[in-house]
């Protein structure tokens, strides 16, 4: 097994402008932020992103990176409409693609399975076939055993990408990756639906490691989907990576509540040690006009 570690930097170095990029995660849980933020800092734009979106599509939005989104929704849980994408809409800087989670989970599947598409029930009887034309049905070419009836679905076309970035718990050298919070979320399927993957991670560990407190089950990424590795503490912030850390809700208002220039110059003009930085002192000086105790 080879070592794919490699700097943020490097991994975002190996894609280009105007792929069709997935990001794993869901809303504001589990995004793999130091690489969004590292893709930031690159001359990469005209992107195509396939997300379950959360503030991964509102910084890339706001800095006008994206070329159309293919999403159910952006949102940052606690705070229900991602307020940068939302500006993104409203001004018409880009493209929306939007489909019923169901049909964007079974999209990546046929995609990881090298389908053209795969025959779903979701979206039948609603307005993702009227906002969305250019989808067809298909109908069974088998009778329902009770009913003799040839049953209609969608057929959800494969949600191909060029790349992916996710984040999980733990990894090893060779790309294996392991979720240990309550939700895989589709993180293995972005992977497998992917051309490349870049998997980082909060902690790296041995092979050996990965099954000594959890099960086998949590292996949630396999090595041969990934490219590389990116070891990141911390590195879905601000958005939860449980059971390492939760959200940082009160930073997640502030994201929220600032005007993006202010939010970007502040915090996204250095590297992912100077966006740690910041972000410390932001807390402290918070904490200060409150009148408590630093830690």
């Amino acid at each position: 097994m080879g070592d794919k570690t490699m700097t943020a930097d490097e991994a975002v170095a190996r894609l280009e402008s105007g792929m069709t990029l997935g990001i794993g995660g869901w809303g504001s849980r589990r995004k793999p932020m130091a690489l969004v933020r590292a893709l930031l800092r690159s001359p990469v734009t005209d992107l195509t992103v396939v997300s379950y979106g959360g503030p991964d599509v509102g910084m890339l939005a706001a800095a006008g990176r994206i070329r159309r989104l293919v999403a159910p929704f952006a949102t940052l849980d606690s705070i229900p409409l991602e307020p940068h994408f939302r500006a993104a809409r409203e001004s018409g800087s880009l493209d929306l693609t939007e489909i019923d989670e169901a049909m964007f989970m079974w999209g990546l599947r046929a995609a990881a399975h090298r389908l053209p598409f795969l025959p779903v029930r979701a979206g039948l009887g609603s307005d993702v076939m009227r906002v969305n034309p250019g989808l067809r049905t298909v109908t069974s070419p088998y009778a329902d055993g009770s009913t003799g009836a040839y049953e209609t679905f969608v057929a959800m076309p494969a949600l191909r990408l060029d790349a992916a970035l996710v984040h999980v718990n733990r990894a090893d050298r060779a790309g294996n990756g392991q979720y240990l919070g309550p939700d895989p979320y589709f993180d293995d399927l972005f992977c497998e639906a992917a051309g490349t993957a870049y998997l980082s991670c909060e902690r790296l560990v041995d092979t050996a490691e990965l099954t000594k407190t959890a099960p086998p089950q949590t292996l949630l990424v396999k090595r041969l989907h990934v490219s590389g590795v990116v070891e990141a503490p911390g590195g879905a912030h601000f958005t939860s990576c449980a059971p390492d850390h939760e959200r940082d809700e009160a930073f997640q208002r502030l994201y929220a509540s600032l005007p993006w220039p202010e939010f970007a110059e502040r915090f996204l003009t250095g590297d992912e040690q100077a966006y740690r930085t910041a972000v410390r002192t932001w807390h402290e000086e918070t904490r200060d006009r409150r009148g408590e105790e630093r830690p």
